[in-house]
Order: structure tokens, then C-alpha cells, then sequence
């Protein structure tokens, strides 16, 4: 039997496990409830939050407090240390940093084997099953799978642990079935300078057959650029002819998919998202007429949701399990997982577009958002507004941010966009112009605040050179695979730095 029609059988058997996302979401959470809930009453956290005694979801969110990062990190400092037990039991052998868009600091976050297995490596191959059972007779085993990932550094502590990007933990414990696929080689694809990295790898895959292509899209396509730059080709599908498959996440892809449509020149392209960050892999996309995500409901994650409306961080009065949640409501996500996060905050915003089966979309951050003036602008309505500019005027970009402004001369406040474009509008003061009414018809705060100019004057747009992300990324420390750039803040802080590495 080919092995790829193997894999494909193989990879298959996996729907079960799919439907039941669909069919059985509550009794899944139900059985992972009481399943984390046994693993962490061997803990000190689960100790110290008496989890022996909870036999209910409902003393479970009476009893145990919301986390954020700060609340866990002396017990991930101490568990750094080779200290066990501590929110997990056992020794955790890995900690993922994450790519820190709200603030300074880096995050280091614990993956600990169950978690990593039965939750980061389970959502990647229940994405494949879904990918052959939605496009028959795919040969995906035939070729490479490129991987885009991080800096992939990865220092070793005493104990035998390891701190690194999560796409270097996942690539240095993949099984030899996905590692006899993956490309570029370990040593090019772990490089910690980004710049170098960036070149090897479009070296080294120039010549490869490549059927998938895997992550942030941002990155992904400096890759592809650099890719067609040594090659003599025009497009990516003339050098690669079997590629077929994009698989992204991390941020919207809405920004970027004229650029990837262009680059890659191939209308059959597929490209599917999921939902992948360095504390848990929680939903993809499983429908091919829709961008909506399928929450993953059996992987070792119980979720539990903060409506937006009433979102007071740790001090959060109104906290819902998924049988409690409506559609069309924005809801912090709150995460309890396998790898000793519990009750934690995780900083996303989601929005359900239906129940049962539940499926949602990434609406946002709770940092990353504008309401300096009662606007309520996040991110899906940014990502919106200026996808649809970006059509009207035939305009790409590489990247952007927008915060307020408060301090023009005899003007009220307004929006400080900086964008860095791919190619350039002819007119910007008509796309700035189409911005604005793009935003006024996505956001009826926003247009309600602009009428008369009395609350929020007309957006400005300051275009930057080719470059300056990258410029702001690398002074950050910031370069590569899992960073993003901030898309909205409520403060003018980033902006002024990243205006100063023009």
C-alpha cells in the first residue's frame, strides 16, 4: 500500500474524534472539567485552591480565582527551577515564550507532555483529517511541509528543561512520521537570527517540493518574497506546482490574502485557519464555505467566557461555561488546560456564530482595541474596514497600527493610522477618505462619534517606508515566526516608536 494512501487512512480515523466536537461539545467539557480538575488536586495550586473538595463547575468558579499571567508566574518561575508539582504534577520539561504584543516583558508559559501531545499535537493532526475529509484524494505525504516558524532558540536549564518559541518545542519533538516530511532542516529552521534564517530558508526549500505551507502570515510572506527573489520564476505555484495548502493563524488573514493570491498564482489554492497560540490549540476551521472556527472541546481545555460588556480583568464579576454562552457577544477567554493554566485569562476575545455546533471567530484583543472617544473599535472591525479599502483602491499592505491622537492644533481627537504599504495607493487622501466610511459602516459607535467631527475628526494615515515594521520588530527583539505587530492600542506609545524608526 502507498504510504500516502496509508497516511490518509491513518490521519482519517480521526473524524470520530471531529464529529464529536460537533455533536458532543458539553459532555466533552464535562469529562475534560472533572479530568483537570483530578490531575490538579495532586498540585500545590490545586492544594492551595482545594480542588479535592470541588465537585461542580459551579464551586469551581465560586472557589478558584481568575488568573493572569502575573498570578501564575512564581509558580512557573519555581517550576523553571526544576520545582515539581506545582500546577501540573510531575516535572514540566518545556516553556514555551510567547510573542508578547502587550507589553515588554516575554511570557514564558509551561508545556508540559499532556499538553503538548493530547492538545498542540492533536489539534494539528485533527486539521489534516479535516483537510482530506473536506478535499478527497489528497497526496499530501508525496511532498514537504514548510514549516515558518519562530526564532527557535531554545536554552537549556538545569533538570533537563528547555525554554524556547513553542514552534521550536513542537519542532524538536515531532513524531519521525511528520519529521520525515517537515522542511527546512533543524538547523537552519532553529536559527535564532531571523535575517539569516530568512535567507537559508529560501535557499534551502527553493528546490523543494512543497504541498503545504504553514504559518504567521506576515512572516510567511517575507519568506515567499525571498523565495520568488532567487528564483526565475513569477510565481510561487511555478515553483512549487504541487502546493496546495496554507494553513495560518495568529493574526487575521484578511490583510494579507490579495498579497498571498498574487505571490502564490494559483486560484485553486486552499487556505484554512486555525487557532494555535502558545497556551493551547483550541479551534480550526472545518468548513469550506466558511471562515468560522470549531471549538475544540476534547483536547484538555476547559473554557469558560467573560462577556466583554461586564470585562473587569481579575475582578471580573459575570464568568459563563459554553452551555451558558449566546452567539453575537464578544467574551474574554478565560482557559484551564493540561499544562497547569488554570482560570487564566488569555487575553483574546471571541465571538460564537452559532451553538451547537459551536463555532466562533477571533474578534480580538482585550488590550488591543481603540475607545479613547466611545468609539468601541477592535480588531475584526479594523481588520474589516480596511480590507475592503484595500479592494476598492487595489492597494496591499505589509502592516499597520492605529492608535488616538489628542493633540492636534484647534482639532478634536482622532485616529493615527500608520501603515506600511506593499503597493501604494494613488490617492491617499481618497483612501483615507474610504477608511473612514468603511469604519463608520462596520462600527456604529465609530460613526455615531463622527458625525459633525464633535467627537472624533476624520482619520490620518502616515504611510512609512518598506522596512520600518521590521526596523521596530528587530530594536524590540522582536523578529520572526510567532511576533506580531500591536494592530490597535488606546495609547500613542507604540506609535510614536514605531514613527521613529522611519
Amino acid at each position: 500500500m502507498p504510504f500516502n494512501t496509508l497516511f490518509s487512512w491513518w490521519i482519517g480515523r480521526r473524524m470520530d474524534r471531529i464529529n464529536d466536537y460537533r455533536q458532543k461539545a458539553l459532555a466533552n467539557q464535562e469529562r475534560t472539567f472533572h479530568f483537570l480538575l483530578l490531575q490538579g488536586a495532586q498540585t500545590h495550586y490545586g492544594k492551595q485552591n482545594h480542588f479535592s473538595q470541588i465537585e461542580s463547575y459551579e464551586a469551581f468558579r465560586t472557589q478558584v480565582p481568575l488568573a493572569d499571567y502575573g498570578t501564575l508566574k512564581p509558580y512557573i518561575d519555581r517550576a523553571i527551577e526544576g520545582e515539581t508539582d506545582l500546577l501540573w504534577p510531575g516535572l514540566t520539561k518545556w516553556f514555551a515564550k510567547s510573542s508578547g504584543t502587550t507589553a515588554d516583558r516575554i511570557k514564558i508559559l509551561p508545556i508540559t507532555e499532556s499538553s503538548l501531545i493530547e492538545n498542540h499535537y492533536a489539534g494539528g493532526k485533527d486539521l489534516l483529517a479535516q483537510y482530506y475529509h473536506n478535499f478527497t484524494n489528497r497526496k499530501l505525504y508525496n511532498a514537504k511541509h514548510l514549516i515558518v516558524g519562530g526564532t527557535g532558540k531554545i536554552e537549556q536549564h538545569n533538570h533537563g528543561i528547555f525554554i524556547g518559541d513553542l514552534s521550536a518545542i513542537i519542532i524538536n519533538n515531532l513524531p519521525i512520521w511528520t519529521e520525515l516530511r517537515r522542511t527546512p532542516k533543524k538547523e537552519i529552521a532553529l536559527l535564532e537570527n531571523w535575517e539569516e534564517k530568512l535567507d537559508r530558508m529560501a535557499e534551502s526549500v527553493l528546490n523543494e517540493n512543497i504541498c503545504i505551507i504553514a504559518g504567521i502570515p506576515s512572516w510567511t510572506l517575507l519568506l515567499l518574497q525571498k523565495v520568488l527573489e532567487k528564483s526565475t520564476k513569477q510565481t510561487i505555484a511555478q515553483v512549487w506546482p504541487n502546493l496546495e495548502l496554507y494553513i495560518h493563524g495568529g493574526m487575521s488573514f484578511e490583510p494579507y490574502k490579495e498579497a498571498f493570491t498574487q505571490i502564490i498564482g494559483n486560484e485553486a489554492m486552499n487556505y484554512v485557519e486555525n487557532y494555535n497560540a502558545s497556551e493551547g490549540y483550541f479551534g480550526l476551521q472545518d468548513q469550506t464555505d466558511s471562515k468560522d472556527l470549531l471549538l475544540l472541546t476534547n483536547s484538555e481545555v476547559f473554557y469558560e467566557f467573560i462577556p466583554m460588556d461586564t470585562f473587569d480583568g481579575l475582578n471580573s464579576k459575570e464568568v459563563l461555561s459554553l452551555e451558558e454562552i449566546a452567539p453575537d457577544t464578544d467574551y474574554a477567554l478565560v482557559i484551564s488546560t493540561s499544562a497547569g493554566l488554570w482560570r487564566y485569562i488569555i487575553g483574546d476575545t471571541v465571538r460564537f456564530t452559532q451553538t451547537h455546533p459551536f463555532r466562533f471567530v477571533v474578534s480580538g484583543r482585550t488590550a488591543h482595541y481603540i475607545n479613547a472617544f466611545g468609539e468601541k473599535l477592535i480588531i475584526e472591525h479594523a481588520e474589516k474596514a480596511l480590507s475592503q479599502t484595500c479592494a476598492i483602491h487595489k492597494v496591499q499592505i505589509r502592516d499597520y497600527t492605529a492608535a488616538p491622537i489628542f493633540d492636534q492644533p484647534n482639532q478634536v481627537g482622532s485616529h493615527h493610522w500608520i501603515i506600511e504599504f506593499e503597493n501604494e495607493p494613488q490617492d491617499l487622501i481618497a483612501f483615507t477618505q474610504t477608511l473612514d466610511a468603511q469604519l463608520k459602516e462596520v462600527n456604529a459607535d465609530y460613526q455615531a462619534k463622527r458625525k459633525g467631527n464633535i467627537n472624533i475628526g476624520a482619520p490620518l494615515i502616515t504611510r512609512v517606508t518598506k522596512g520600518t515594521f521590521h526596523s521596530w520588530l528587530k530594536e524590540k527583539g522582536k523578529l520572526g515566526g510567532q511576533h506580531k505587530v500591536p494592530r490597535l492600542q488606546n495609547t500613542d506609545v507604540l506609535l510614536k516608536e514605531i514613527l521613529s524608526c522611519r
